[in-house]
């Protein structure tokens, strides 16, 4: 399986639209492969608060249609990344009716009328899963108290793989990974847009997801500054074992590379810790 991690760089003096049409171009680019990967927020700058209203669009907007045309004209499954996602008032609040849920959720709180969603698109450009970050950065200010929280697990059916869908802080809570895996997840796709100051907490928990969730994990973030804060770059791919496969540099940058998501498979019976669970096993899966 061939996937390609779009590490873009945020300039705050290139308009969100360009921008879209800009990484649309570089998504068509990526035809032949399999899996195609955004980081978190890249309309707008992780850090760029003050552009979360401004800028915010319902599920089906600019974003969504700009992204369906380019994954349909590469054929490529594509992680568009997340957006702020505006939900009209009175709307439903919790799933996006789209994806497969698994169980868990987060505690629904904030004002509801935005959400860091993000969308994955079939190589037809259809949706076939949106999910809303559940783990929420910021403490007492930014995203935290700016956005919704999403209240569902989500996992994608690829001919080739199962992906489990994770947004930059969720990467700190295992107990969501492993629901994600409870779920059938095989690989973990985690769009961010990770701070440089802690470049060294994005590495070894990507590999600790890896590793003890016996996953690939496929980590996209951002390069740039989004509002003065220095981004970490370095999307990584890392295997069942915790080898990372491959590791782009600060700037923005293609990452493309080739992995053989069997080994899920063969490292789960060879190494069959999973088995061994006794806390927090999930129900078998009928």
């Amino acid at each position: 399986m061939r996937a390609s991690l779009l590490q873009i760089a945020v300039d705050e003096g290139e308009s969100v639209d360009a921008r879209r049409q800009r990484v649309a171009s570089l998504v068509r680019q990526q035809a032949g492969a399999d899996l195609v990967i955004l980081p978190e927020l890249w309309t707008t700058g992780a850090f760029a608060y003050e552009s979360f209203g401004a800028e915010a669009e319902p599920l089906e907007g600019p974003t969504y249609e700009v992204m369906a045309k380019a994954a349909s004209d590469a054929g490529v499954w594509l992680h568009a990344g997340s957006i702020p996602e505006r939900v009209p008032s009175g709307a439903e609040q919790n799933g996006v009716g789209a994806g497969t849920p698994a169980s868990g959720g987060g505690s629904g709180t904030g004002d509801g009328s935005l959400y860091n969603t993000s969308l994955v698109f079939s190589p037809a450009g259809e949706l076939a899963a949106a999910y809303r970050k559940i783990h929420r950065f910021g403490f007492d200010k930014g995203e935290a108290v700016l956005m919704g929280a999403g209240s569902e697990l989500v996992t994608v059916r690829l001919p080739q793989t199962t992906l489990g869908l994770a947004t930059c802080y969720d990467l700190r809570f295992p107990e969501l990974f492993r629901g994600l895996v409870d779920a059938g997840a095989e690989t973990l796709v985690v769009s961010a847009g990770w701070p440089e100051r802690r470049r060294s907490h994005w590495t070894l928990l990507a590999q600790a997801r890896a590793v003890e969730d016996q996953s690939f994990v496929l980590a996209c973030g951002t390069a740039g500054t989004h509002a003065g804060v220095p981004q970490a770059g370095h999307s990584i791919v890392v295997d069942p074992w915790g080898e990372v496969l491959a590791e782009a540099g600060a700037g923005e940058e293609v990452l493309t590379v080739s992995f053989d998501p069997a080994k899920v498979g063969t490292t789960r019976e060879q190494f069959p810790a999973l088995k061994d669970r006794l806390l927090g096993v999930a129900p078998p899966r009928r």
